[in-house]
């Protein structure tokens, strides 16, 4: 991210991270997952096994020519291309992001395609970029994009859905359900000489996480883009543990139905906790914002625990009860 004097550097980076379950019975391997996500024959998935399996897809590039949301606070045409990539952490959990930067400034009228082609994932403005209104619009809780603007969740979205269709890799078995998120985030330059900030984590009316950053001055828009894809898995990871502890009745005596939900989040989801993992080191410590409130790793462990405790309470249950049948 560029200070806001710039012209050629960009001064703000926004985008969408949509999370899913895979649809598979079982978690796929290193060689399944850069087969998922072969994007482009030209450049290979970059696939990495420590400190977990997490794999992730080339860029693609969505060529547009639209407006930038803006609410009713004038309009902002911006011409060039959004980045797109998928990942897959232990072959078990799909994120697509789409996103873009975009600088202070842009050409004043239109030019060739060629012009934006050699600047891959930026979006320029025709004229003036009104950075803070377009943030701020981005992320308006029910926000809907007009027939105009532009709509980088679809993007996303249609990353997401074309991966998903790869039918000969998948068995669409998945061993429990869960919802697909949303995180939209925007990143606005620090101040000289100020570090990174998380100014809002919030999770809209609609369910949409929405997310505005400070990033320091020179923060590439793939690292910020990075840090939003963990947020997102984590999220992610809370929202579905919870939502499958809230569906059932923890000290009930069906124990075949709980260890039916309890089962599959220990065998898929319970070893996926690692946050702050791969990220910009500049960036990490926006980690501590959400350690300290909301307390995303208090809340895991607490929710880790509950699952074991309900474990073993059904394990010893079933070992009095079968003691008690005798011979």
């Amino acid at each position: 991210m560029g200070a806001p004097g710039e012209t050629a550097r960009p001064v703000l980076a926004c985008g969408e991270v949509r999370t899913c379950l895979l649809p598979c019975r079982d978690a796929v391997s290193a060689a399944v997952a850069e087969r998922l996500l072969t994007l482009r024959a030209d450049e290979r998935v970059r696939v990495s096994q420590r400190p977990n399996l997490h794999a992730v897809s080339p860029e693609v590039l969505t060529g547009v020519d639209c407006r930038l949301p803006t609410g009713n606070r004038g309009k902002v045409r911006a011409v060039g291309t959004v980045a797109a990539r998928a990942s897959l952490t232990e072959g078990r959990v799909l994120q697509a992001t789409a996103y873009f930067s975009a600088p202070a400034a842009g050409p004043d009228r239109r030019r060739p395609w060629g012009y934006y082609l050699t600047r891959p994932g930026q979006l320029l403005p025709v004229g003036r970029l009104a950075e803070t209104v377009v943030a701020d619009a981005l992320l308006t809780e029910r926000w809907q994009p007009g027939a105009d603007e532009l709509d980088i969740g679809s993007i996303a979205e249609g990353l997401l859905s074309t991966i998903s269709r790869k039918h000969r890799l998948l068995d669409y078995d998945a061993p429990l359900t869960s919802a697909t998120t949303s995180l939209r985030w925007a990143a606005l330059p620090a101040a000289d000489g100020r570090g990174a900030r998380l100014e809002r984590f919030t999770v809209a009316a609609d369910g949409v996480r929405l997310v505005r950053l400070r990033v320091p001055n020179g923060t590439e828009p793939a690292a910020v883009a990075r840090l939003a894809e963990d947020f997102a898995l984590h999220d992610w990871l809370l929202t579905t543990v919870v939502d499958k502890l809230d569906g059932i009745r923890l000290g009930s005596a069906d124990g075949a139905g709980t260890l039916k939900v309890l089962g599959p989040l220990v065998d898929h989801l319970l070893h996926l906790w690692m946050p702050r993992t791969r990220l910009d080191r500049s960036l990490g410590v926006l980690w501590d914002v959400l350690e300290e409130e909301p307390g995303f790793s208090r809340q895991w462990q607490t929710l880790v625990q509950r699952v074991r405790d309900q474990l073993a309470l059904h394990a010893a249950t079933a070992r009095r009860e079968l003691l008690s049948a005798g011979p």
